[in-house]
């Protein structure tokens, strides 16, 4: 396969890719994009030899940088992230962690977290871009979830999915040390 072709097979999967993501029509993306629909099934369908011009105003519409509708390369189907990648990116005052276990980008870009809260810890965190969900899972303890000036508590082995682009926080309102930690898993899709 030549340099060429395989830039068109990107760019057709790609641009169907995106296009999915936002839920578009082919009308969508040609309304949204300058280009018209004849021209955007022949790119889909890895036909055609799209001009510069073209590409960028796709990209735009898309809200992507041009190079990623060229990129050749997929990303792996697999991504493994070993211990020793993952990041510690919160402590707590009492040696509370938040580590982030796996991520994915572009977007919709998903995180994969793993949260220890020592007794009387919390994490408090703003609100995240518009979309933004996240769902929980409590491995051990009992974990209080504040959304939006809301508050429930998850005891181990109970899950919870809320809008993440809310005000949030997350504690371990135990007294003392003889309660235990609250362990618990995140993911947060931002879209």
């Amino acid at each position: 396969m030549s340099d060429h072709d395989a830039v068109g097979e990107a760019v057709a999967r790609t641009v169907r890719s995106l296009r999915a993501l936002h839920g578009w029509s082919l009308d969508d993306l040609a309304g949204r994009s300058g280009v018209s629909k004849g021209v955007l099934v022949g790119l889909e369908q890895g036909r055609g030899n799209p001009n510069l011009t073209t590409l960028i105003r796709i990209s735009e519409a898309l809200g992507v940088p041009l190079t990623r509708l060229v990129q050749v390369e997929e990303d792996p189907p697999v991504r493994v992230f070993p211990p020793h990648r993952h990041a510690v990116l919160w402590r707590g005052a009492d040696g509370g962690t938040g580590t982030l276990l796996a991520g994915s980008d572009p977007r919709p870009a998903l995180e994969l977290w793993r949260w220890r809260l020592r007794p009387g810890e919390n994490r408090e965190s703003e609100a995240h871009a518009p979309g933004t969900k996240e769902a929980l899972y409590v491995l051990e303890g009992e974990l209080t979830l504040a959304v939006d000036g809301r508050s429930d508590r998850i005891a181990a082995g109970g899950a919870a999915v809320f809008a993440g682009d809310r005000p949030h926080g997350y504690a371990n309102d135990a007294a003392n040390d003889s309660s235990g930690d609250v362990v618990f898993v995140l993911a947060v899709l931002d879209p």
